[in-house]
């Protein structure tokens, strides 16, 4: 088994996830005691949300490139950054090491495209909605994602991160993200949507949406245990 390396901390709330699904599906594929080779560098993520709201993408680009090298030179054969929008600077990340990404967008643009989904809605924070990069990625992997109306991503927006990254996870904002959906669905010819932020997963689940849903911690999860055990 390799082990992979978790860039993980933004927010601790869904690496925390991604740490008991990815030993989780260890466990089912190998049986009885095994477990995932797992190294996780944690960041602080105030001061990166801080960068993030500011625009300042370099230093948090620097912050990402930091930990990758850690975690390659801790013995890493796999990098995972646990966060969507973080993705923003995987080339950089890329680039900066030897050690291969497992990129969220990748594994899911195939997740979508082998359930025969192909106009998606894409829930995320804003960086993730409104920058090219994320819908760029599934575009090139057959997907044609489409973004909610301006003041859905502004609430969607708050609910990450004045409730999801803090640990709060209100009815009243669940019933809203299954309401925007439904939305979108019925005014934009919608056939699944994308919980493209980590911690949705632990707001709504994928039973809820009125269409296929896709879990990108979950399969991006899956996308690394398969890259361990192969």
């Amino acid at each position: 088994m390799k082990t992979l390396g978790l860039i993980g901390g933004m927010s601790w709330e869904s690496t925390a996830v991604y740490y008991q699904r990815l030993n989780r599906l260890a466990r089912q594929r190998l049986g009885g005691q095994h477990s995932a080779k797992l190294i996780v560098w944690s960041v602080d993520f105030a001061p990166i949300a801080a960068m993030q709201a500011a625009g300042d993408w370099a230093g948090a680009t620097a912050v990402m490139i930091d930990a990758a090298r850690r975690l390659e030179g801790a013995g890493a054969d796999g990098l995972m950054i646990c966060a969507n929008t973080m993705h923003l600077m995987a080339p950089e990340v890329a680039a900066a090491v030897s050690t291969p990404i497992i990129h969220v967008a990748h594994a899911t643009a195939a997740a979508v495209q082998t359930a025969g989904v192909r106009r998606p809605l894409l829930l995320a924070t804003r960086f993730t909605m409104e920058k090219p990069f994320y819908r760029d990625c599934l575009r090139a992997g057959g997907v044609d994602a489409v973004v909610p109306e301006a003041a859905d991503r502004d609430r969607l927006h708050a609910i990450i991160f004045d409730e999801l990254v803090q640990g709060r996870f209100e009815p009243e904002s669940r019933d809203a993200v299954i309401a925007m959906t439904r939305r979108a669905v019925a005014r934009d010819d919608i056939d699944g949507v994308i919980l493209g932020c980590t911690e949705f997963g632990l707001l709504v689940s994928t039973a809820d949406m009125p269409v296929p849903a896709f879990d990108t911690t979950d399969i991006h999860a899956r996308a690394g245990m398969a890259f361990a055990l192969t």
